[in-house]
């Protein structure tokens, strides 16, 4: 009984969200050079169209 309890847990866990739009991973670097040296820059997200989220660097 316990297995089939956790096998419907799981299954409700990993249909949440099955309709959503999926998230898609994005990445930038950039470099610039000017009178301070050589600079770099560097960005990793994910978006769904409605929603951003990302770190940069």
């Amino acid at each position: 009984m316990k297995q089939i309890a956790l096998v419907l847990t799981v299954a409700a866990l990993a249909a949440c969200g099955a309709d959503g739009a999926p998230f898609t991973p994005n990445a930038n670097v950039g470099l610039s050079v000017g009178s301070n040296g050589v600079n770099t820059t560097t960005s990793v997200g994910a978006s769904n169209g409605t929603v951003s989220v990302g770190v940069g660097f």
